[in-house]
């Protein structure tokens, strides 16, 4: 039995949640997101609260009822506070250039690697080595600070490269001088 889908949520102040023809939209101080839902549960929405239930006793019903659950709650959380994901570049020179639309990154390359931000996302800059992902889609914020990092990956000797702020590094111990 699934706990996460047994969950109850509850809708807050200044969020509209509508269920119609298999698809649920909500809408909140942020912005709007909405979903196509499985088959294989039922979604009611009773007194500012949501319930999943399932149709059946089905493998794929059971996988469907918390996940349906956790991203409905994604969906409330993200129109109300909405999501970030920090990065940070290590290494001479490396750097980060938002402009508008456009993501510059310096990371060693001979030439800068130039990324499109996606709609209903932003990029802001902390400092020359430091930006945020932000938005109301936490898949979409999740997904793209994923395609930064993926630009340069850290690597394990000196750590250059883009990681996630607070990610921890494994450090290796490069050649030993002979003896």
């Amino acid at each position: 039995m699934s706990r996460i889908g047994n969950r109850v949520l509850t809708v807050p102040e200044g969020v509209t949640v509508t269920i119609d023809n298999g698809s649920i939209t909500v809408k909140g101080p942020k912005g709007e997101l909405s979903m196509d839902l499985d088959v294989n549960v039922n979604v009611t929405l009773d007194n500012n609260e949501i319930k999943v239930t399932r149709n059946s006793e089905a493998k794929k019903s059971k996988q469907m009822h918390g996940t349906t659950n956790a991203l409905i709650a994604n969906m409330i959380k993200g129109v109300t506070e909405g999501y970030e994901k920090a990065l940070e570049i290590n290494g001479v020179g490396y750097r980060f250039n938002p402009k508008g639309k456009i993501l510059e990154i310096s990371a060693g390359y001979s030439n800068k690697r130039e990324m499109e931000v996606p709609e209903g996302l932003s990029v802001e800059a902390v400092s020359a080595t430091e930006i945020t992902v932000k938005g109301i889609d936490k898949a979409k914020v999740g997904k793209f600070a994923a395609e930064i990092r993926d630009v340069r990956k850290p690597e394990p000797y000196k750590g250059k490269g883009i990681r996630y702020k607070g990610e921890h590094i494994r450090r290796k111990e490069g050649k030993k001088a002979s003896k």
